[in-house]
């Protein structure tokens, strides 16, 4: 069977990603997800904020005990944080290691820190540049189209400045979804991604404390976004990757159903192993054959909003359906 896809325009030989995790950190795991069957692999996060701490904490060691000794400083070289170097180099460690298509992720928090590591991320030989834009407004006065505009700026700051192809991975809580998807098509985004998924805090109550952690994704998380996926199916010019909650072969082929290009998958590997990767291969594949499909644009779609005899139902009709079924 034909499992190939395109992921901006990046040719895989199937639709599976491996998504920005931990997965991406040692050599040997990214290797191992590409002899598993992995389509590609998203490196985890540069995340601009991390190098601006590390730089910190770096002058502050250096600077204790200085204002004692001042004129030892004189007897050595002036060290400087190493910026995203560390992380730039075991990028291209990486792309030597695999064959399989690899693609940069990026979080600034600076309006030129965007581009600027945008530029060296394409520097390492990574075939696409994914935008990890992952931001919560939390100032009362901004409006909506404020928070969208300062989105398109970033896009463009960074279109403009690489030659790859770029995608934005995407929070849901937009005020209109579709017209800020619609809008990154214009902005010559190559992919969304749908959606980065937001670890909230806890409030421990014998504590009184805040606290946070990894907590790895269910299935159950796979509704929100293959229901946006089938809503925006046939209506945005970029692609459509549905990442969260695919956890099964059978979570592969409701994302493509709904009209997703490829799937991003993390949560599953961390908790089955990486060799996982290959059953749900093999289970996509057994459920292909099953309904007699030899390549994916046999049915990629087939059940999205654009394609469906009853559009309503992916929209208000959904609800009241579930609601009337109630006894």
């Amino acid at each position: 069977m034909d499992l190939k896809t395109s992921y901006m325009g990046i040719e895989l030989k199937n639709p599976i990603v491996v998504a920005a995790s931990s997965i991406s950190s040692i050599v040997d795991r990214i290797e191992m997800a590409e002899k598993a069957g992995a389509g590609a692999l998203i490196i985890r996060s540069l995340f601009e904020e991390q190098i601006q701490l590390d730089a910190l904490r770096l002058d502050e060691a250096l600077a204790v005990g200085s204002e004692r000794f001042a004129e030892s400083l004189s007897y050595f070289p002036e060290l400087k944080h190493g910026d995203a170097s560390e992380h730039l180099k075991w990028i291209e460690k990486s792309r030597e290691a695999v064959s399989m298509p690899l693609i940069a992720s990026l979080n600034a928090a600076s309006p030129g820190g965007w581009s600027k590591y945008a530029r060296q991320l394409e520097d390492t030989g990574v075939n696409g540049l994914e935008l990890n834009v992952y931001a919560v407004p939390t100032d009362p006065k901004r409006t909506a189209p404020e928070i969208e505009q300062e989105l398109y700026e970033i896009i463009d700051s960074v279109v403009s400045e690489v030659e790859i192809p770029v995608s934005v991975k995407l929070s849901p809580f937009y005020t209109s979804l579709p017209n800020v998807a619609s809008e990154l098509a214009k902005h010559k985004v190559a992919a969304l991604v749908l959606f980065n998924r937001f670890l909230q805090p806890d409030i421990d109550p014998l504590s009184e404390d805040l606290h946070s952690e990894m907590v790895l994704s269910t299935p159950s998380e796979i509704k929100l976004p293959l229901r946006w996926i089938a809503l925006l199916y046939g209506r945005v010019d970029s692609d459509l990757v549905l990442n969260t909650g695919v956890h099964s072969g059978l979570d592969v082929a409701k994302a493509i159903l709904a009209g997703a290009t490829a799937v991003q998958s993390a949560s599953a590997l961390l908790s089955n192993g990486i060799p996982y990767l290959s059953t749900m291969l093999r289970e996509f594949e057994n459920w292909m054959q099953e309904h007699g499909y030899e390549s994916l644009e046999d049915f990629r779609g087939k059940l999205s909003q654009k394609e469906s005899d009853d559009p309503f139902t992916f929209e208000r009709a959904q609800y009241i359906k579930l609601l009337s079924s109630q006894k």
